[in-house]
């Protein structure tokens, strides 16, 4: 597959994704124990989750050789530090002729990052009763029975670079670490995310992503890659719902726990295209849902992901 068509970034994109399957390299250290890096930080001085949850599928697909991962349930612990080793460890939960199950722990310096559930399925030839032809590739448009509102061809949105490129730069702005340390796949998306000046909205909203190359034909390796990506903008999805968005002004947070349903193998380096909602906004936290679709329309995977949400305050004492 070539470098993303048009993109100046594409180097980048590509680097980023070289460095991510580094990460993804583990260092057996003994029965069911891996060692490995970190991705070059796209974050200053934190580890992305994805990366964490892309390592941790990655360690449990190892100990079930044969079988198909079907669902990863993950609860993100602790940040950890790009620059320190990350030791994983994996216990056999369940070992059964049609099943297994896995739980993985992430951890650095002795201090759990990250708490895992996979579960896995023997490959069995079986009908594909969730194959829906009629099914379009698109988002809803957020109103209950309305009409479904197309993201559009990736070949003809920005790259999530070009949005960062719009926004104002200065010293040590934010939006140039999408440009300069971008995600390890192409993202493409109609509507800027609201740390790249997206507006408040509710309803759905929808980006296309692939990986910028061919990575061979693992199952498994496509699975955690897919795992990687999935983590993208479900925090911003509640914060672009978030009441009174423009009068709180700037809004953090972090990501509680992620689950992910893969419904069947894929090819990350096609495109696919990420439809995401905000199921609830409330107390304090935010309840993200996200659909997978390939190329065709055929639902590839789903992700929820509960998230933890607070205005960012001054050093007045107001929101900013």
């Amino acid at each position: 597959m070539s470098p993303p068509a048009g993109s100046l970034h594409a180097p980048a994109v590509l680097g980023s994704l070289d460095g991510l399957l580094r990460a993804l390299e583990l260092d057996p250290v003994g029965e069911d124990r891996f060692r490995a890096g970190s991705a070059p930080g796209q974050f200053p001085g934190r580890i992305f989750g994805g990366q964490l949850l892309a390592q941790a599928l990655a360690a449990a697909s190892a100990t079930a050789p044969g079988m198909t991962v079907q669902s990863l349930h993950a609860a993100f612990v602790e940040a950890g530090v790009p620059e320190h080793p990350i030791d994983i460890e994996v216990e056999r939960v369940r070992d059964g002729r049609s099943s297994a199950t896995r739980r993985v722990t992430l951890l650095q310096g002795g201090r759990p990052l990250l708490e895992a559930f996979a579960s896995f399925r023997a490959g069995t030839a079986t009908a594909d009763v969730t194959r829906s032809p009629a099914v379009a590739v698109g988002s809803e448009s957020g109103v209950p029975g309305g009409p479904i509102v197309e993201p559009g061809r990736p070949e003809d949105l920005p790259s999530i670079q070009e949005w960062a490129q719009k926004v104002p730069s200065g010293p040590g702005a934010a939006s140039r670490s999408w440009i300069e340390r971008p995600p390890a796949v192409e993202i493409r998306m109609g509507e800027p995310p609201t740390f790249l000046g997206g507006a408040p909205a509710h309803g759905s909203r929808s980006h296309w992503m692939r990986l910028p190359r061919a990575v061979g034909d693992s199952p498994a390796l496509h699975a955690a890659l897919l795992a990687y990506a999935s983590d993208y903008f479900l925090m911003d999805i509640v914060f672009r719902s978030y009441p009174d968005l423009a009068a709180v002004g700037r809004l953090g947070g972090f990501s509680l726990d992620h689950a992910l349903w893969l419904h069947r193998p894929s090819r990350f380096d096609r495109w696919h295209v990420h439809t995401q909602d905000a199921l609830a906004v409330s107390g304090g936290r935010g309840l993200a849902r996200g659909t997978i679709r390939d190329e065709n329309g055929q639902l590839v995977a789903t992700v929820v992901q509960d998230v933890l949400v607070r205005p960012v305050v001054t050093q007045e004492g107001s929101a900013s």
